[in-house]
């Protein structure tokens, strides 16, 4: 079996049963050590996998770090796990920190069995760094992150590309929000940039700003379009409800579809998918809200995610035509509510728990 039907295995175990993960044993046993496992170590070889690895650091004594992987007797990965139903923060990586100083291991990981975050000493040596270089989650598990992660399976583990791995992934992450903000806010640089290349005039105030609101548009339109191609349903409308227009140009092109709002559809969909075949659960967003829908109906609408505000985020499940909007704090928030979307699924396909 290769390592993406593993993954693919245990993505399922955890969408199915996080939920009542709630302490770290837990966690660890269903989610953790399947996930070791699946990278080809052997969790019952004590010389391969060690629990509860001990290394007492100064006046730290006694202190554990949940697993360390060794190599010929030398520790090359440290774990260390928290319930399912934490947020990890670098709080819980004292341990790590610590560990990593005084041992032969590289490569550290701080997990709570559905999040991954994988540190390594890219900044100085063997001293680990405060920011994950790569992070994953097991629910929303994407085809590169599988390419990653195969780099850290038994068969194909070489620290030294790892390192230099690590910080080609750091530069892409930093890369990455460098681009979000130029997305949805273009900087005067970049507007220029652009402009120079389509513009044969002088670049005026009024060309930046006209250019800006075109940036912006033209890139929130290449991103829809983009996300459409992924998540279109195999099944097509075969009505739309007189009732709802369909939107004008000049609206879609105000449309953004966000990371966040693409990570919670996904996290509906892997809900959904106990239910109903995933390819039904399709993504539809709107200038005030992105709407999930079953069969690309809107007339089934499954529950819309709210996530226009800078500041809060509110997730609405549907009742018959009412819908009831919840705070969240945090995307994983809205696995509060898988028993409500599996209601609204069995009320719209009569689909069984």
């Amino acid at each position: 079996m290769d390592l993406a039907t593993r993954l693919a295995e245990l993505q399922k175990r955890t969408i199915e049963h996080r939920e009542v993960l709630l302490t770290e044993e837990a966690a660890k046993t269903a989610l953790v050590m399947p996930f070791i496992q699946a990278l080809g170590y052997d969790v019952f070889n004590p010389s391969e996998v060690i629990p509860e690895y001990t290394c007492d650091v100064g006046t730290k004594k006694g202190e554990k770090v949940d697993y360390a992987i060794c190599d010929a007797g030398k520790v090359k990965i440290l774990i260390e796990c928290k319930p399912a139903s934490s947020a990890l923060n670098l709080n819980h990586a004292s341990q790590l920190f610590r560990y990593f100083s005084v041992t032969d291991a590289r490569l550290a990981i701080l997990t709570n069995g559905v999040v991954f975050q994988f540190y390594s000493d890219v900044e100085a040596p063997n001293k680990m760094d405060d920011k994950p270089f790569f992070s994953f989650s097991m629910d929303t598990l994407k085809p590169t992150d599988i390419r990653t992660i195969e780099k850290f399976s038994k068969h194909a583990f070489d620290i030294e590309k790892i390192v230099q791995e690590a910080g080609f992934l750091k530069l892409q992450s930093l890369l990455r929000k460098e681009l979000e903000k130029e997305f949805s806010d273009p900087s005067e640089e970049f507007v220029r940039m652009m402009a120079s290349r389509v513009h044969d005039g002088r670049i005026t105030s009024q060309v930046r700003e006209n250019f800006s609101k075109l940036l912006t548009n033209t890139i929130a339109t290449l991103i829809r379009d983009l996300v459409n191609e992924r998540l279109s349903s195999a099944l097509n409308a075969s009505t739309i409800p007189e009732e709802v227009a369909a939107p004008s140009e000049a609206e879609e092109a105000e449309v953004i579809t966000t990371a966040e709002e693409i990570s919670g559809f996904h996290i509906v969909q892997a809900i959904a998918a106990k239910h109903v075949h995933p390819k039904r659960i399709v993504m539809r967003d709107a200038k005030s809200y992105c709407a999930i829908l079953l069969d690309d109906n809107n007339r089934k609408s499954i529950a819309r995610l709210h996530f226009n505000s800078a500041t809060t985020k509110y997730f609405g499940t549907f009742t018959g035509k009412e819908e009831t909007r919840h705070h969240i704090g945090e995307l994983t928030d809205i696995y509060q509510f898988s028993d409500l979307i599996a209601q609204r699924l069995k009320e719209l396909d009569g689909a069984s728990d």
